[in-house]
């Protein structure tokens, strides 16, 4: 049985205080998780090591860093390094989101390395993929995810697939006033598991978690958890706030 997760990615939200109490609130609703049913909480930087002395003592909570360096260390000024992520705490990364690929122009070489740099440093990986609306426009998202994947993540050993997630995040439907169906959502997550069983085998794509990132709430977490292929969910907003983000990992826990 491959691994359910729920994701709390926070973005550059919550100060420490802030932070604090968010988590305290999760804690004190969260439900009996298992090896098969998992949260993570993706904090800013600046909050890792304080999330993580919060979580420690309970079973199946992870944290994550939202991103990591290409580099181990060095005279590279603002940068933070998988090391000094993984020594904070942290046991996940998460690597290509959308607003870093956008907003920070990370190119697929980029991720590979950091991909890399990741797993070398013992931390496992949220990777993401997905495409802008004019690509699902033209009906050439398959195609498109396929090469982000390709690109980031097949130069690795299947071996390593045991310490890789992907996110989906259907980027067209963020913000535009568009919406993402679960039968979407669904395809696409399928079309994942698909192009990693052509490159690694059967087995290694049935054992892999796939996340989706699109806008996942309370009141719809439950129908797309219901998906076949999708095996949680990659969340923003919603993870903001306790009475919300214990409503997703309560669908979870359902599932």
């Amino acid at each position: 049985m491959r691994k359910k997760i729920v994701a709390g990615n926070w973005k550059m939200n919550m100060n420490l205080d802030e932070g604090h109490a968010l988590v305290a609130g999760i804690l004190k609703g969260l439900p009996e998780l298992n090896a098969d049913k998992q949260v993570v909480i993706a904090p800013p930087f600046i909050n890792i090591q304080h999330t993580f002395y919060q979580i420690e003592d309970v079973d199946y909570v992870h944290v994550a860093a939202q991103n990591c360096s290409t580099e181990n260390a060095g005279a590279y000024t603002g940068e933070v390094s998988a090391h000094m992520i993984q020594h904070a705490g942290a046991s996940y990364v998460i690597i290509g989101h959308s607003e870093r690929r956008e907003y920070y122009n990370e190119t697929d070489a980029m991720l590979a390395q950091k991909t890399d740099t990741a797993l070398d440093n013992g931390l496992k990986v949220i990777f993401c993929c997905g495409e802008p609306l004019s690509v699902r426009d033209a009906g050439t998202e398959n195609d498109y995810v396929e090469a982000q994947l390709k690109a980031g993540l097949f130069h690795l050993h299947k071996h390593q697939l045991a310490n890789i997630v992907v996110a989906y995040e259907p980027i067209w439907a963020i913000g535009t006033g568009r919406t993402a169906s679960s039968q979407q959502a669904q395809d696409m997550h399928a079309h994942i598991r698909s192009v990693f069983a052509a490159q690694y085998g059967q087995a290694i794509a049935d054992g892999l978690t796939i996340l989706y990132g699109g806008s996942c709430k309370p009141s719809n977490a439950a129908e797309l958890f219901a998906c076949a292929d999708v095996d949680g969910g990659l969340i923003g907003g919603a993870s903001l706030k306790a009475e919300e983000f214990l409503g997703i990992i309560d669908a979870m826990m359902q599932a």
